[in-house]
Formats: structure tokens, sequence, C-alpha cells
């Protein structure tokens, strides 16, 4: 489910939003703000946010940078951007997860945001070409450093060993009930476990979670699976 909060300096676009989205099943407004104030206090309840460029004094951009400070889980997509590369090349580097463009239709935003939800990207050529014109930018400045690339943080450095086990029997396609079984635990204790390993690898899903599998580098080969 997409639990959406819409951020518009009026209030009548949201509620004009909201009313659009009435009859798609995999949306749910769980708020609606004016200002970045007022949307800060409620984007706890939202796994996206859609902001306006109309907010004042530069509020869109200054509100994508405080969600990906305070809540790094939360999407940030942007409305109402003009087509400038420029424009959007700064969101993206705000923490943007997406963009929609004046021009881009109801049809065409809800694409978009469907595609940022499922941890996908929809740019344009162009676009793409800019940032990949950034990311070697980036890894100059890197070497220039004396570093020989970028090395993000890890998510799994996050997740305890119990987790990292109960991961590990998620990739075999084990079932909650086959792992609460092999290692031992209450059924809900395995529950509780997959959902940390959800929040904490930023995913939706099962298959998201597993799909990470081969990048964390804090599964050790040494490591033996409970019996």
């Amino acid at each position: 489910m997409i639990s959406l909060l819409m951020v518009d300096e009026v209030r009548l676009m949201c509620n004009v939003f909201e009313m659009a989205l009435k009859s798609e099943p995999d949306f749910e407004v769980v708020g609606c703000a004016t200002n970045v104030e007022e949307a800060l206090k409620q984007v706890h309840k939202a796994n996206v946010v859609l902001v306006s460029t109309t907010l004042p004094d530069d509020g869109a951009y200054h509100l994508t940078r405080a969600v990906l400070k305070a809540y790094p889980m939360v999407k940030v997509i942007v409305v109402g951007l003009a087509a400038s590369k420029a424009a959007i090349l700064r969101y993206i580097e705000a923490g943007a997860a997406g963009y929609v463009l004046k021009e881009d239709t109801i049809a065409e935003m809800l694409t978009s945001i469907r595609a940022v939800h499922s941890r996908e990207a929809l740019v344009s050529p162009g676009i793409a070409a800019v940032l990949m014109s950034r990311v070697a930018q980036l890894a100059e400045v890197c070497r220039s450093a004396g570093r020989e690339m970028y090395q993000p943080r890890i998510p799994s450095a996050e997740l305890t060993p119990r987790e990292r086990e109960v991961l590990k029997l998620m990739a075999l396609g084990l079932s909650n009930a086959e792992i609460a079984e092999r290692l031992t635990i209450e059924l809900g204790t395995v529950k509780n476990h997959v959902h940390n390993i959800l929040t904490k690898l930023n995913v939706n899903s099962r298959r998201d979670a597993v799909a990470q599998l081969t990048q964390l580098s804090a599964f050790s080969k040494s490591q033996p699976l409970a019996a």
C-alpha cells in the first residue's frame, strides 16, 4: 500500500489529488500539509511524500532535504518541476526519489509514484546522462581525496545476528512458520524479525530483501545457519 502525504501551498489542490486517487486501490492518502512545518509533523505516517514546488521560500527543496535526514526510508517526489536538467538534478541531489513535470498527466504522475514506491527510477535519457556525468565527477573527487571509489553505507551492518539468520532462511524460500521451527522461536518473533529486516534494508517485500543478500558484506561464509 502506498501511504501518501500530499504537500501543497493550496489545500484545495490536496483535496483535488485525494479525490483523483479514491479509485486507486493501492493508494491511501494519510495526510495533507500546506507548509514544511506541517508536513514534517505528518511524515511518519507516510512512505511517499508528494511535494509541490509551489511552496514558498524554496519549501519543496528544504522539505526534501529534511525528510531525507529525518526519515530516510520515506520517498519524496517533487511535483511541478520545469523540464530543466539543472532544476531536476538539484532536487535529486537534495534527496528526491522522483519528480513530476508541469506538463505531466495524472496517469503519468501515478506511474511515477508507483515506480518510486517499488524502488525504481523513471528519468528521461537526458537526465540519465546528467546523472552519469555527476557520478563520474564524484568519483574523480573521491580519487583526488585519495579514495579509490565511493563506498556507500551497507544497511546490513544494522542487522542483528538473528536477523541475518532469518534473512538467510528467507533466501531459502522458507515461510515464517518454517523459520520459527528451524530456529526454535515463536512465530510472532519471526514476524517481528522480518518487519525489522524490511525496515532496516529500506525495502517493501521479502523478495526485495533477499535480492540484497549478495550485496551484504556483513554475511560471512563462516557463519553457519542455525540448526
